[in-house]
Order: C-alpha cells, then structure tokens, then sequence
C-alpha cells in the first residue's frame, strides 16, 4: 500500500515539492554561510519525493547550534514553507483519495519548521517500533 501511495504522492505533488526543496538546497549551497540549511533542505527533498513508509525523530546529539539554527529557518522560510504544506494538505483532503495525501502533507509541517537536529529514518527502523 505505501507503494500506491508513495507513486500516487509523486504524481499529484511530491515531485514538484522535492524539485522546490533542491533548489532551495542548491542556492543554500551557493552561499557558504547558509550550507547547513542547504543540507536540511536535500534531506527534506529526499522524504518529499517519497515519504509514505517514513518518519522523523530526533537526532541524540543535537544542540544549542540546531536549536539557533531551527529559530533562523523558521524566521526566514519555515513559515512559508509550512504555510504551504497546510494549503496543499487543504487542497488534498477536498477528495477521498486525497486524504491519505493531505495527512503526508502535515507529517511533513513539523520538518520543513524545524529541519536541523531531525534524522528521517524509516517507519520499520523507528525505535520502539512493534
């Protein structure tokens, strides 16, 4: 099932959002300060591409420089970003097939918030997990 809905996600807008999130990174990249946020950004492409089967957790040894680094993002383009994963999700969820689409689209609000001190690992792998 995560299969048709991972290919289903990549036709009707995961692709566009990974391809938004990739050039996000690369111009990230292109300034030397901002590198960290154009890591998080490819990470966040990668899980947009591809995210039914897939969660975040907390990396153990995140710090006060992931923590500076979340209130710079959210500042500059976290808002907007999660912002648009809600309008999309809104716009999903009007069919039925389109449910399972919006609910991916709000698992993805809390990273494209705060994307530093986040590993994206799969829902199988997940600690606790039964």
């Amino acid at each position: 099932m995560r299969v048709l809905l991972n290919i289903i996600w990549l036709i009707f807008g995961g692709l566009w959002l990974a391809l938004g999130y990739f050039a996000a990174g690369v111009i990230c990249c292109i300034l030397i300060i901002t590198i960290p946020f154009g890591i998080a950004s490819f990470r966040i492409g990668v899980y947009a591409l591809w995210p039914f089967g897939k969660t975040t957790v907390d990396k153990p040894t995140a710090g006060a420089a992931s923590l500076i680094g979340n209130v710079i993002w959210i500042l500059v383009a976290g808002i907007w970003l999660a912002l648009g994963h809600i309008a999309s999700a809104i716009a999903m969820a009007i069919t039925i097939i389109g449910i399972p689409l919006a609910v991916a689209n709000l698992k993805m609000v809390p990273i494209s918030l705060m994307p530093l001190g986040k590993d994206i690992v799969s829902v199988d792998s997940r600690p606790g997990y039964l």
